[in-house]
């Protein structure tokens, strides 16, 4: 296996990547694409399914033209999640645009169903999951409702759903596999993670037909191949991100600081329910067996940063707020709350509006910036807290990654605030790693998850430096400032 190489197609919500990564876990050759995304009314989200396959494609081609087809020995899969496509059996062309995680298009049959006695219970005994726009199944269930004839069509054998993995699969293999990963699988409504399998009652309550879904199949497994190269290993983004971490225990976390941010728990063989408004979640599966996850989601992540940046007018880049925030020992009592979308786990207050609390004449840009900073910080760790109480497993450590993991300031506050110890990894691209390592350990490239770990190096970690007693204090003033933001009962 020497100077081999496993590619990493990484499609997401507004680009397509592939990355090749060598023995040691090193980016060696990467390509992007951006596609368009399409709004057609106010909260609608879609792409083109086929955009998304010809940006794909280009930089797979680009990639393995810069490093040999003769040394790639296996291709992984990561994918946006949720994102829905529906496409015909016979000629492979997507019937509609495919219609984006974000899209709110569905909110009012969600509503619907919740409304009648049992459904929600039903849905969230059996997926772990919400019954919410986000996820696929009320997608689909529009589509073949609203478009003339796909019901029907769909009913005859002709249609075929996937999320994004599974379109690229079917493309990539020439419509020789139609198939999925359980990860994948469970972020649908469609799937029930306990009995890992498609399930007739929630089928039959969006509406969808089972001709029409794809094989589930391990995460670790045949997906057939492209041009002779093996398509071996398949996960959704996050839990992608989690395997990549090396998140391979119970008790393990890992936070993708992005835009919003995305935490993931480790809880083993064991599908924990939340009682703190987290989803349960399949993490990945190996020979049949189901390793799962809690996950959060913070709405508002990074994107405080590009807020006190484009409206506010604070700063002119990202990167100046941490120099900012620095300035600083701390925010001088400021609290700024950017419930700009609402708060979701543990609070789901779709209501709640942004507030910044603790103002005086002292304050001013720099602790502006620091607040931000903490408010990342805070945010994650009301989330980890939570995780910590449904799942009674202590954390461990908290594995990051995504562009403001970067920020040296933003985790030491993390490390303080959450009192854990913060690992930063040598290689931020986790998403694309955790789908490399999968398929990987599909053809023999890594041998057991023993060698990945001590592949996946350390680049920094940051211990806890504040007493227990200022960390309540702050935490005591962070719950105040929080509950001025809120507006649900």
């Amino acid at each position: 296996m020497d100077g081999k190489l496993v590619l990493a197609l990484d499609q997401g919500t507004t680009s397509s990547r592939t990355v090749a990564f060598d023995r040691d876990g090193r980016v060696v050759a990467m390509a992007q694409r951006e596609f368009a995304q399409h709004y057609p009314r106010p909260g609608w989200v879609e792409h083109e399914a086929g955009e998304i396959w010809e940006t794909q494609l280009a930089t797979l081609e680009e990639v393995v033209a810069k490093v040999g087809r003769e040394r790639v020995v296996a291709i992984g899969i990561t994918n946006q999640r949720e994102t829905t496509v529906v496409w015909d059996r016979a000629t492979g062309q997507p019937v509609h645009r495919a219609i984006v995680w974000q899209d709110r298009r569905t909110a009012g049959k969600c509503a619907e169903l919740k409304a009648k006695a049992g459904v929600e219970e039903m849905v969230r005994g059996k997926t772990g999951l919400r019954l919410d726009p986000y996820f696929s199944g009320t997608k689909l269930g529009w589509l073949l409702e609203s478009e003339a004839g796909l019901a029907e069509r769909a009913r005859e054998g002709d249609l075929c759903f996937g999320t994004v993995d599974a379109w690229l699969i079917w493309k990539l293999t020439g419509g020789a596999h139609h198939a999925t990963d359980a990860s994948n699988a469970s972020r649908t409504l469609l799937y029930d993670i306990h009995e890992g399998r498609w399930d007739q009652e929630l089928l039959e309550t969006f509406g969808v037909c089972e001709a029409m879904l794809p094989e589930v199949r391990d995460s670790i497994a045949d997906f057939g191949m492209w041009e002779g190269i093996p398509i071996c290993g398949v996960a959704g983004d996050q839990q992608a991100a989690l395997f990549g971490q090396g998140c391979f225990e119970a008790g393990m976390a890992k936070n993708t600081y992005g835009t919003g941010c995305f935490l993931l728990m480790n809880t083993g063989e064991t599908a924990v329910e939340s009682a703190n408004g987290l989803l349960t979640t399949v993490g990945w599966q190996r020979e049949g067996l189901r390793s799962y996850a809690l996950e959060g989601s913070v709405f508002i992540g990074g994107a405080v940063v590009q807020w006190l940046r484009d409206e506010m007018k604070m700063v002119s880049s990202a990167e100046e707020v941490e120099e900012f925030a620095k300035e600083v020992e701390d925010t001088g009592g400021l609290y700024l709350v950017p419930a700009f979308a609402g708060l979701g786990a543990p609070h789901w207050d779709p209501e709640a509006r942004g507030v910044a609390v603790g103002m005086t004449r002292g304050t001013g840009r720099a602790q502006f910036c620091r607040a931000a900073l903490e408010s990342i910080a805070f945010q994650s760790g009301e989330l980890l807290e939570a995780m910590v109480k449904d799942s009674g497993v202590p954390l461990r450590e908290l594995k990051v990654d995504g562009g403001a993991a970067r920020s040296d300031l933003l985790m030491q506050l993390q490390a303080d605030l959450s009192q854990a110890r913060v690992q930063r990894p040598s290689c931020l691209e986790s998403t694309a790693l955790g789908a490399a390592c999968l398929a990987g350990l599909g053809v023999g490239f890594w041998e057991s998850e023993e060698e990945l770990q001590g592949m996946l190096g350390m680049e920094r970690e940051f211990v806890p430096g504040c007493s227990a007693e200022e960390v309540a204090r702050r935490w005591k003033g962070w719950n105040a400032a929080v509950g001025k933001a809120l507006v649900a009962d």
